[in-house]
């Protein structure tokens, strides 16, 4: 039976990294934040890219439910979904998606606040989704009777083998050294919206060198990152290695 791996995070988190880490697997399928469209048609939110987006993919979160709750592509033995927590402002939520093994990845507000706004406008905490994130982690947390699994860039970047395999372990699949190294370029799985935001990891190979220093924000970025702090640290002390 495959198993649905649907992995949250917000946005600028090393996340499309941890898609081209799956789609390496050779038994793995991979999908690029299927409800995207559907976020920007439901709430008219300026995306660069966003009618080529919406006339890309469903943007009816419902049939996207039923989608990704349906066939395998492929048949493939682990089906890996790329969620933005942030895309989740309809009725459909976590709640909907109990067939699938849920799992965190979160980043440092400093560095998703200043990778964001780099690429678009940053102007509320809202947009890097980390209330939903930590709701979402609390749901889970209560229907599982245990910590889900949360996954910290930081420890990602600085020690990719032992955190994928800890990843693996926790979300009951086979750990494959293949997610450690993918293909250069665009891949075919990617969102159209690619063209805007993939471009670091389309040069890449591998994760990427841990950072070093935190970036330097504007008073207002700064203040849209101190307001996810809270949420951050409630999932951080539960990582995995941590």
């Amino acid at each position: 039976m495959t198993v649905r791996i649907a992995m949250w995070s917000g946005p600028r988190n090393i996340s499309t990294a941890m898609m081209r880490s799956f789609g390496a697997r050779p038994d793995a399928a991979v999908s690029d934040e299927p409800f995207f469209g559907a976020y920007l048609r439901l709430t008219g939110a300026p995306h660069p890219m966003s009618a080529e987006t919406m006339a890309s993919m469903d943007c009816d979160y419902r049939s996207v439910l039923a989608a990704i709750s349906g066939p395998v592509p492929g048949g493939a033995d682990v089906w890996y979904q790329k969620h933005m927590a942030h895309h989740m402002v309809s009725d459909v939520g976590i709640a909907d998606m109990p067939g699938h093994r849920h799992a965190f990845l979160i980043r440092t507000p400093e560095r998703v606040a200043a990778s964001y706004a780099a690429k678009n406008a940053l102007d509320r905490p809202e947009l890097l989704g980390y209330g939903i994130l930590r709701r979402y982690f609390e749901w889970e947390a209560e229907r599982l009777g245990r910590a889900p699994a949360v996954i910290d860039a930081d420890d990602l970047l600085a020690r990719p083998a032992e955190t994928l395999q800890a990843l693996c372990e926790a979300l009951e699949i086979p750990w494959s050294e293949a997610m450690l190294s993918w293909e250069k370029g665009p891949h075919p799985e990617d969102g159209v919206w690619g063209a805007h935001w993939y471009a670091s990891v389309n040069q890449s190979t591998t994760f990427a060198p841990p950072p070093t220093a935190m970036p330097r924000l504007s008073p207002a970025h700064q203040a849209i990152g101190d307001a996810c702090r809270a949420d951050y640290e409630a999932l951080h002390r539960y990582r995995l290695g941590g």
